[in-house]
């Protein structure tokens, strides 16, 4: 009889301190974050000693978990500094760390020997022996390779110790090269990927010249759109929670630390909501197609399935247009009351509703058409009618960055809750 495995982690990204506030608040159980260096998103906002030191506090005052990602393969001379940073943080409390390569495992084991090791897809696990092979090194989890399917995770989950977790992604971006290994940006830029600085150059436009005609590019086409030979479409499988429950993985992976807040939040809560749906009557579970079109709502490319259901060698997963697919503008985050007071003056309710305060995050002027996110919520639709500034003035709209401002809503607003555009 198969043993009964506890509900699995939801793990979100956090590239800055208003992406993770936005991952715990939408229900992430854990989120993941780097330093200023030795993560493998170096173009992230990222944290620096003492924001990291903010993190682990107000995810643990959550009763969260936070996971610090080195899983970049440092050169030679990078150990000196990577010592002193972990000799820095060794007290902050963080819960585990992803490693990538040996030697950083090794100096983590010597400088943190309490310290929980993940080792991160970059390490590509993609047989029980390779996974049993981490283990025997220390390693509590197994972020796994992208590259491998249900029933491969299952043949990994089974020939390893219960004690050892495995982690899975479930929904971003995908590299065309095996687990993100990737000389292409290195080579044309000089920024190496695999020490977290790719310009990802597999997402470029190509063409190619004929030796005695160098002034007459061709381009490489596969459609009236371009190429893409690349270019891998994002990963989605909401519509494959059942499977992804019962595969044996401990923890679901959600990439996009150099994504929005907004990309966050309403990722982590389409899968938080379908989730829970799942816990609570598996057998009669059925995913709300609401979800889907939240994950529609944020900037995307095509989406597929990763390669769960289909190997590699059958089915690329190629994108077939080019650049992102945009469905709806992140207008503004709702702030409380302290953050920003209503001015003496101003009618707080009317019958059209109550003016609550936000903060800009793009232009939104009186007629749009809105609508409101919030944890475990989907989008609630309303018009834009009165916008105020922070004086209490009537505004047409409020365009400036960060801008805060006061809207009138007709229904509860909640600090952390987000407005974006309507159908």
């Amino acid at each position: 009889m198969q043993q009964k495995r506890k509900a699995p982690e939801l793990l979100s990204p956090a590239g800055n301190f208003e992406k993770l506030r936005a991952a715990i608040l939408y229900g992430a159980d854990a989120v993941y974050l780097a330093g200023i260096r030795f993560g493998m998103r170096s173009a992230a906002d990222n944290f620096t000693d003492e924001e990291l030191a903010e993190a682990v506090a107000y995810v643990h005052e959550r009763g969260k978990k936070i996971y610090l990602t080195l899983n970049t393969m440092p050169h030679g001379e990078e150990y000196p500094a990577l010592r002193d940073f972990l000799h820095h943080i060794k007290d902050f409390g963080i819960d585990a760390v992803i490693v990538a390569d040996l030697g950083v495992l090794a100096t983590v084991r010597e400088i943190m020997p309490e310290m929980e090791i993940h080792i991160s897809t970059q390490a590509s696990i993609v047989s029980p022996e390779a996974a049993r092979a981490y283990a025997a090194l220390g390693a509590k989890r197994l972020v796994l390779a992208r590259e491998l399917t249900f029933s491969e995770i299952r043949a990994i989950r089974e020939g390893l110790a219960p004690d050892v977790e495995l982690e899975a992604f479930i929904h971003g971006s995908m590299c065309v090269s095996y687990s993100g290994r990737c000389m292409l940006s290195h080579h044309l830029t000089g920024r190496d990927a695999n020490r977290g600085a790719c310009t990802q150059p597999c997402r470029w436009t190509y063409t190619i010249t004929e030796e005695k005609r160098p002034d007459t590019p061709f381009p490489i086409e596969e459609n009236e759109l371009g190429t893409f030979v690349m270019s891998s479409k994002d990963m989605c499988t909401l519509s494959h929670i059942p499977e992804l429950m019962n595969a044996g993985i401990d923890s679901f992976k959600i990439e996009g630390r150099m994504k929005s807040a907004y990309y966050t939040a309403v990722v982590t809560n389409a899968y938080r909501m379908a989730m829970d749906d799942y816990l609570a009557d598996p057998d009669g579970y059925t995913l709300d197609p609401a979800l889907l079109r939240e994950l529609d709502s944020v900037s995307h490319r095509e989406y597929c399935t990763g390669y769960y259901l289909d190997e590699p060698a059958k089915e690329a997963n190629l994108a077939t247009m080019d650049g992102y697919i945009r469905e709806k503008a992140y207008f503004a985050t709702a702030l409380s009351k302290e953050e920003l007071p209503l001015p003496e003056g101003v009618e707080a309710l009317t019958d059209e509703g109550r003016l609550y305060p936000f903060i800009q995050r793009n232009k939104v002027s009186v007629g749009d058409s809105a609508e409101l996110i919030s944890p475990h919520k989907i989008g609630k639709g309303f018009a834009v009618r009165e916008l105020y500034n922070a004086e209490g003035a009537p505004i047409p709209s409020a365009p400036h960055p960060s801008m805060k401002f006061f809207a009138r809503v007709p229904f509860e607003v909640f600090p952390g809750d987000i407005m974006r555009s309507g159908e």
